[in-house]
């Protein structure tokens, strides 16, 4: 079903290469700058999916699939981008790796969970957990087009404190999933 929510979520999925593209090159401030625009416009239209889709009364199944992969994808991506070209580099990729681990466990969970019937609903400091890794992220992008070292250390700053809520919520996922499991 092709409703609008869904065409800015499959959107934003479709926008991943070209946001990796334009952060392929470190050096290239411009690019950066393009980057973190794009970026800031996934970001919206992450917003926006949602909010169209219950204002409208037209939440569907494929959004509801589809949102959190568009959301896991693109933060994905920007982290192994980033990581790959030298941006994030040394004891700063401890960050990427528990947001990475955390989402493919948590994915993995949602999924065993849903076989079995039982749904793990999104909890308020998840949502601000997301919130964080994407504003940090977003920080790390704009920071490669401002060279301001205080807009560096500020992201970074917020890149690590993303990854801590990250471990607190993947902790409370993993307690809530681990009550459903067999021994």
């Amino acid at each position: 079903m092709l409703t609008l929510p869904n065409i800015l979520t499959l959107s934003r999925i479709l926008a991943v290469p070209l946001l990796a593209a334009f952060l392929w090159w470190p050096e290239w401030r411009l690019g950066y700058g393009i980057a973190f625009a794009l970026y800031c416009l996934m970001g919206i239209t992450d917003y926006f999916d949602g909010y169209l889709a219950r204002a409208q009364g037209t939440v569907s199944k494929l959004g509801v699939f589809l949102d959190p992969i568009a959301d896991k994808i693109m933060v994905a991506a920007v982290l192994l981008i980033l990581a790959g070209r030298g941006v994030i580099t040394d004891l700063h990729l401890v960050p990427a790796l528990v947001i990475l681990v955390r989402e493919i466990a948590v994915s993995g969970l949602r999924e065993f969970l849903g076989g079995i019937q039982v749904s793990l609903p999104v909890s308020r400091l998840a949502k601000w957990k997301t919130t964080l890794q994407l504003v940090a992220l977003g920080g790390l992008i704009l920071a490669g087009a401002l060279p301001f070292a205080w807009l560096w250390d500020t992201a970074l700053a917020a890149f690590w404190l993303a990854a801590a809520l990250t471990l607190i919520t993947g902790w409370d996922y993993l307690r809530v999933g681990l009550r459903h499991m067999d021994s």
